[in-house]
């Protein structure tokens, strides 16, 4: 059964701080694999923190396993640009998605 996650995924190596985030080599490849991602349903929410250097996803997913599977196509997985961190199961108790 699919149930919620987040996701914490970190500026790797190859992140060139220099570089707005559309500025970043790779930006159409990426943003067009998260785009699917999201009309899939896969995706729920995603957007970079404010002063963290990262970005939380809220996934629909089976398991942890099948986040990383599915992340490590992102093209700036293999590039650098973004590190896959934390994943927990999330219960959403207020609200709705």
């Amino acid at each position: 059964m699919k149930r919620l996650f987040t996701v914490i995924r970190r500026r790797g190596p190859a992140w060139d701080h220099a570089q707005s985030l559309e500025g970043q080599a790779l930006w159409q490849p990426h943003a067009d694999f998260m785009n699917g991602l999201a009309r899939e349903g896969f995706v729920v929410l995603a957007g970079p923190r404010e002063t963290v250097n990262d970005a939380l996803l809220i996934v629909r997913a089976e398991s942890a396993e099948e986040i990383r599977a599915r992340l490590d196509t992102d093209p700036w997985t293999p590039s650098g640009h973004l590190v896959t961190g934390e994943i927990l199961k999330w219960d959403l108790r207020i609200g709705s998605l």
